[in-house]
């Protein structure tokens, strides 16, 4: 009875936001370099590119930047990844420094579709307890939307290349950020992830070794499986759907999923969290990736929130949550 309770709140939340639409699949070969080249049927060959990618030990690196800009507590700078849309092509953070600000800081990276206040009260409670926080816009998202856009579409949709290269410089986006975080002095440095970002956040802690924790709010180890069967996803299924199979989209969309990086977290104190009545992440995904932290021996602490995914927004869940992220990272940072 209580699941349905929240399976039918999650419904009506989900149902609030009326602006979304059902894109046409698209292979997004104009996002792979050199994919101009490739045969009638890109599809064998676009398999091929994202196990290289995955291969890569290069690919979520991350050139130094010198051209940070921090005015009235709004940090910019340019992404690594040069997009078609010149809004999306500059980094937009916000940074709430703790008073004494320490050396402790964390890179947070709010959910799909967040707005500008979104994870802001979570930034400021870190900053309140002796850790700076700095709020990441996700490319797509705030001021990096460009005008035809009114949902950040572009970096989750049916098409394929461009799922792949906007989710990719989300990573490379909160690897500078964090090295700006490293040029301010502080050298205990966490990453916290809400959705979407938690994703985001764990490929950024894979491959950032300079962060010392990481707490992941709704997990998943397939980007892929989220997105087909998620309730807040339904609308890019529709896309998918009769064009693609899900294990070719989870093969394609494996070097933006969590799993085949966890041998890289072996050493990152890890807080996974995932709701018991979740319809966007679903519970089942949440218990395998828990799992694969088992069996790979690494360390890690679970949280099981009582609610769903759009409730854990909701008061007193909200309050649960932020109260386990931020405890986790105060013990761990």
């Amino acid at each position: 009875m209580i699941a349905r309770l929240f399976h039918a709140w999650e419904r009506r939340l989900v149902a609030v936001d009326t602006n979304r639409v059902v894109r046409p699949f698209e292979w997004g070969l104009d996002w792979i370099a050199g994919a101009d080249e490739w045969p009638a049927d890109p599809a064998p060959r676009f398999e091929q590119w994202a196990a290289d990618a995955l291969a890569d030990p290069h690919w979520f690196d991350v050139p130094p930047c010198q051209d940070y800009v921090l005015r009235d507590g709004h940090l910019t700078f340019p992404s690594v990844t040069e997009t078609p849309h010149p809004e999306n092509n500059t980094v937009h953070t916000r940074y709430f420094p703790a008073e004494p600000r320490g050396r402790r800081a964390t890179l947070v990276l709010p959910q799909w579709n967040s707005d500008s206040g979104g994870h802001v009260g979570l930034c400021c409670l870190l900053a309140r307890v002796g850790i700076s926080a700095l709020r990441l816009s996700l490319p797509y998202h705030d001021e990096r939307m460009p005008p035809e856009l009114q949902r950040s579409d572009y970096i989750v949709s049916p098409n394929i290349g461009r799922t792949l290269q906007v989710n990719r410089q989300a990573v490379l986006d909160a690897r500078r950020a964090i090295g700006w975080l490293v040029e301010r002095g502080y050298d205990q440095i966490g990453i916290l992830g809400t959705s979407l970002g938690s994703c985001l956040a764990m490929l950024t802690a894979a491959h950032e070794p300079i962060i010392k924790a990481a707490a992941l709010n709704h997990i998943s180890p397939y980007f892929a499986d989220v997105v087909w069967e998620g309730l807040s996803t339904a609308h890019v299924r529709a896309g998918l759907e009769g064009e693609i199979e899900l294990d070719q989209l989870r093969r394609l969309w494996l070097p933006i999923s969590p799993r085949p990086y966890l041998s890289r977290m072996r050493d990152t104190p890890t807080l996974l969290v995932y709701a018991r009545h979740d319809l966007s992440f679903p519970v089942r995904l949440s218990q395998q990736l828990i799992a694969d932290f088992e069996r790979h021996g690494i360390r890690h602490e679970v949280t099981v929130l009582p609610c769903g995914h759009y409730t854990t927004g909701k008061a007193p869940f909200k309050w649960m949550d932020g109260y386990t992220l931020v405890q986790f990272l105060r013990r761990n940072l």
